[in-house]
């Protein structure tokens, strides 16, 4: 009996639609733990690239420097520059358009550095949500496609049973519990997707904020330097 009720004697003696439905769920399972491996590496390298970068500009370097690194960085034929180091070569780069277009008012300057940074946010971001919609999809769909297999399966044993004088659970194990893999095999497709999407929102969450965050720091340096310029250059 255990022999005949193993997952891969079930599966060998399923219909052709319980056997469609299982290798669909193994193919979204294999797809989606791709997706996770590839999310989980992509964000922590994000998170190192930001920490890394945080510590430089709070560590007393000059703007000038670190735009001249970033601009470095972005240029590379291997690019290690974090999301973070991105916004703010934006930001510094439409500073110095509109400098070289010889725009000196700081409100003008500060709002088109904002603007640029804020645009580089929603591209970062975008970029980080990539995936997200998959797993969110394997989680709420697995679990439905491997029901759509189970109750396939238990229609064709009871038509089956339905020829049958005598039924006793030796008869009807078999064909119930075949149509019962295609439900399990859904949900360990489903609870991995469901686990690591939490955790991924989380963690972009996170992220979002920390490049917010930023944004409106340096926001206010460029404010105070810009308002200081101006009131050196009236001044004199």
């Amino acid at each position: 009996m255990n022999q005949d009720l193993s997952i891969v004697t079930l599966l060998l003696h399923a219909t052709w639609v319980v056997k469609g439905v299982v290798a669909l769920l193994v193919l979204m399972s294999v797809a989606s733990w791709a997706a996770i491996f590839r999310k989980l590496w992509a964000l922590r390298r994000v998170a190192n690239a930001n920490e890394s970068f945080e510590r430089e500009f709070w560590s007393g370097k000059s703007v000038t420097e670190l735009y001249t690194a970033a601009q470095k960085n972005a240029t590379a034929k291997h690019p290690v520059s974090g999301p973070i180091e991105r916004i703010f070569g934006n930001g510094m780069r439409d500073l110095h358009k509109l400098r070289d277009r010889r725009i000196t008012d700081p409100t003008i300057l500060l709002d088109g550095a904002r603007r640029a940074m804020r645009a580089s946010f929603q591209r970062e971001l975008d970029v980080l949500e990539s995936n997200l919609s998959f797993l969110a999809s394997v989680a709420s769909v697995a679990p439905y496609v491997g029901l759509f297999g189970t109750v396939w399966g238990i229609m064709h044993a009871f038509v089956g049973l339905g020829s049958m004088q005598t039924v006793t659970l030796a008869t009807v194990a078999p064909g119930i519990a075949e149509a019962l893999v295609a439900t399990a095999i859904g949900l360990f497709a489903a609870i991995p997707a469901v686990v690591a999407y939490n955790r991924f929102a989380r963690d972009i969450d996170r992220a979002a904020i920390r490049m917010e965050t930023f944004i409106e720091e340096f926001s206010n340096i460029l404010q105070r330097n810009l308002s200081g310029q101006a009131a050196a250059v009236q001044g004199a």
